[in-house]
C-alpha cells in the first residue's frame, strides 16, 4: 500500500472526486485525527458483478420480511454508524473531513447509503460513492445479525439493473471473499477503472463527460407478476427481483 499525507484541512469534494478516478482514495489513522492520507492498495477487492455468492439462507433472509431496505433515505446515520467504534471495530479509519465530503458529495447526488432496518430500527447498511459506471464501497456496518449482507446483495442487484462495470471493494476481508470478492493487482484494476470511466481520469480532470451507470434503474423495474397461488410481490425493490437479479444460489 502507498500514501501520501494530507495537510489537516477539510477535504475538496472535486479533489476527491479526481482521486477516486485515479484509483486513490482518503483514509485517517483514527476517527478523531485532523488529516488524512491518500491510499493506492497494491492488491484491490473488488466484486465481480456476475459472480456475487448468493447462499440458500441469504437468498432466503431476502425474499422473507426479515428487512425492510431503502435507499437514500439515511445516509447521514449510516455513514455515521460506519464511523463509530463497536466490539469487533474498535477504531475506524473515518474521520470529521472524511464524513463532511461524504455528506457534501452526497447532496451533490455522488454518494449514496443503502439501510437495512428491523422494524423501526436501523439495523445496518453500507455506503459509497458512484462515479460513471464505477461505484466504490466504502464501509458498511451491521448492528443486526446478516443486515449488512442483505444492504450489501441489494447494491450487487442495484449496479447490475444500472448497467455498471466495477464494484470497488477497495480491500479484501473474509467477510467480502465468503460473498464472492476477489483481490486483483494495482493494474489490473486501474484497467477496470478506466473502462468503468470510459477514458479513466483523464476523461474526469478535461471535463469530458463520463459514461454514467443508473443507480436507480431499479427502481423502476417493473414487479414480476406472482405464481399461482404465491403472496403479492412487494413493491419497486421487491424481494423477487433483487433475488432474480443475484442469480442462482449455491
Amino acid at each position: 500500500m502507498s500514501h501520501r499525507q494530507a495537510p489537516p484541512a477539510d477535504l475538496d469534494p472535486e479533489l476527491v472526486l479526481r482521486a477516486y478516478a485515479m484509483g486513490v482514495f482518503p483514509m485517517a489513522d483514527h476517527r478523531l485525527a485532523s488529516s488524512v492520507y491518500w491510499v493506492e492498495p497494491k492488491l484491490r477487492g473488488v466484486m465481480p458483478l456476475d459472480r456475487f455468492h448468493l447462499s440458500r439462507s441469504l437468498r432466503k433472509t431476502i425474499l422473507s420480511e426479515r428487512f425492510r431496505v431503502t435507499v437514500d433515505t439515511e445516509f447521514e446515520r449510516i455513514l455515521q454508524l460506519c464511523a463509530e467504534a463497536a466490539q469487533d471495530r474498535p477504531e475506524t479509519w473515518i474521520n470529521g473531513p472524511i464524513e463532511r465530503v461524504f455528506l457534501d458529495l452526497h447532496r451533490r447526488g455522488f454518494a449514496h447509503s443503502i439501510e437495512c432496518w428491523d422494524g423501526e430500527r436501523l439495523a445496518g447498511g453500507l455506503y459509497g460513492l458512484a462515479l460513471g459506471r464505477a461505484f466504490f464501497g466504502e464501509s458498511m456496518v451491521t448492528r443486526v445479525r446478516d443486515a449488512s449482507k442483505v444492504a450489501f446483495a441489494h447494491l450487487v442487484a442495484r449496479l447490475k439493473a444500472g448497467g455498471f462495470d466495477l464494484l470497488d471493494c477497495q480491500f479484501q476481508t473474509e467477510h467480502l471473499s465468503s460473498l464472492g470478492a476477489v483481490e486483483i493487482s494495482r493494474d489490473d484494476y486501474a484497467a477496470l477503472l478506466s473502462g468503468a470511466l470510459g477514458d479513466g481520469s483523464a476523461g474526469l480532470a478535461s471535463g469530458a463527460p463520463l459514461v454514467e451507470g443508473d443507480f436507480f434503474a431499479l427502481d423502476r423495474l417493473p414487479a414480476p407478476e406472482p405464481a399461482v397461488g404465491a403472496g403479492t410481490v412487494l413493491g419497486p425493490l421487491s424481494r423477487n427481483v433483487i433475488a432474480q437479479l443475484l442469480g442462482q444460489t449455491s
